[in-house]
C-alpha cells in the first residue's frame, strides 16, 4: 500500500464516481478503477459498491476513509514541519557557554535575538569550561560553544571570532598600586602581587599569554590561586586575596569592592577574544542560523564600538 493508493480512494470517496475522481487526478479512469481494485484486494474487502450513477463508501470503506484522511493529514503536517526544521525556524539547538564569555554583553544581546527571529526553535543552555564546550561540540553533543580563547582544535571543529576586547587589572579597593590615579598600571609594577587566575585547562590561550607577558617583563608570576571561573577570581580579589586580570566587558563586577585598571607594558598585549566553536560537518539550519545572525550582530556592536 502506497500513499498514492490512499490518495486515489479518499478522491473517489469525495467525487462518489471513478470518471470525476480521475479527471481531478490528471488520469484516466481504467487504471485509477485498477489501482482501487488492488487496494479493496490488499485491504481484504470492498470499498465501494458501484452503480450506474458512481459508488458509495461500504461500511468498512466508511472507516477506512477517515483513517486514510488521518494518515495523509499527518504526512502532510510531518512534511511541513520536516521543513521548518530543514529551514532552521523550528527545532532545538543546545547552546554553551563560560562564564567570562556570558558576561558579555553581546552574548544575551545575541541569544535573546535569536529567540525574536526563530521562535518556535527550543534553546537548551549549559554552561562549563571552554576545554569542555569544545570536547561536546566536537561529539556532537552541543550546536555551539560560547568561549573566549579556543583551547584545543579536535578534527572537524571550527571558529568564529566575534570581537577582541583588552584585559584589564582588577585589584582590590586600596590596593598600593592605585595610589597613581586613574591611569593604567604597569606590568612590571605588579611582580610582587600574588596572582588569582582561571585554571590553565579552562583558558590556556589567556593564562598562558599573561605568563609569557609576566616573564617578557623581567619576573614569573606568584600565582596564589588557580580557579574554575573568572567571576571566582574577582571575588577572591574583592576578598583581598590578590589581583587578577579579566576581560574589559567585566569591570561592572564588585564594582564596590574591586578597582579595573588598564593594562602597560604588557607583551604580548593581553585581550580576551570573544569565540563561537561548532561542529564544521553537517551543522543543522539551526546552528547555521545562529552563527550567521551572531557574526552579523557582532560586526554591529564592533561598529558601535568604535564609533563610540
Amino acid at each position: 500500500m502506497e500513499l498514492r493508493h490512499l490518495r486515489y480512494f479518499v478522491m473517489v470517496a469525495e467525487e462518489k464516481h471513478f470518471t470525476r475522481a480521475a479527471a481531478r487526478l490528471h488520469m484516466q479512469q481504467p487504471p485509477l478503477s485498477q489501482q482501487i481494485r488492488a487496494l479493496e484486494d490488499e485491504l481484504g474487502f470492498e470499498l465501494f459498491k458501484r452503480h450506474p450513477k458512481g459508488v458509495d463508501l461500504t461500511t468498512g470503506g466508511a472507516v477506512f476513509l477517515e483513517e486514510a484522511k488521518a494518515i495523509l493529514a499527518r504526512v502532510q503536517d510531518g512534511a511541513r514541519r520536516a521543513a521548518r526544521v530543514a529551514s532552521g525556524v523550528e527545532g532545538t539547538l543546545k547552546i554553551g557557554f563560560t562564564s567570562s564569555a556570558a558576561a558579555h554583553p553581546l552574548i544575551p544581546r545575541i541569544i535573546r535575538a535569536y529567540r525574536e527571529h526563530y521562535p518556535a526553535v527550543s534553546i537548551a543552555l549549559e554552561e562549563g569550561n571552554a576545554g569542555r564546550l569544545t570536547e561536546r561540540a566536537s561529539a556532537g553533543e552541543l550546536e555551539v560553544g560560547v568561549l573566549r580563547a579556543p583551547v584545543s582544535q579536535p578534527a572537524g571543529i571550527e571558529f568564529h571570532r566575534l570581537l577582541v576586547e583588552e584585559l584589564l587589572w582588577v585589584l582590590p579597593i586600596g590596593h598600593p598600586a592605585l595610589t597613581a590615579g586613574d591611569g593604567a598600571i604597569d606590568i612590571q609594577r605588579m611582580r610582587d602581587e600574588p596572582f588569582i587566575l582561571v585554571r590553565r585547562p579552562g583558558a590556556p590561550g589567556m593564562y598562558a599569554n599573561l605568563l609569557r607577558a609576566c616573564q617578557t617583563a623581567g619576573f614569573e608570576p606568584k600565582v596564589a590561586f588557580e580557579v574554575e571561573r573568572m567571576l571566582t577570581n574577582v571575588s577572591l580579589v574583592a576578598a583581598g586575596e590578590g589581583i587578577s586580570v579579566v576581560p574589559a566587558s567585566m569591570r561592572d563586577i564588585h564594582r564596590e569592592s574591586v578597582v579595573y585598571r588598564r593594562i602597560r607594558g604588557a607583551r604580548p598585549r593581553l585581550v580576551a577574544p570573544l569565540t563561537l566553536v561548532c561542529r564544521r560537518f553537517n551543522p543543522s539550519p539551526a546552528q547555521r542560523n545562529f552563527i550567521e545572525l551572531a557574526r552579523r550582530l557582532a560586526k554591529a556592536y564592533r561598529v558601535q564600538a568604535q564609533g563610540e
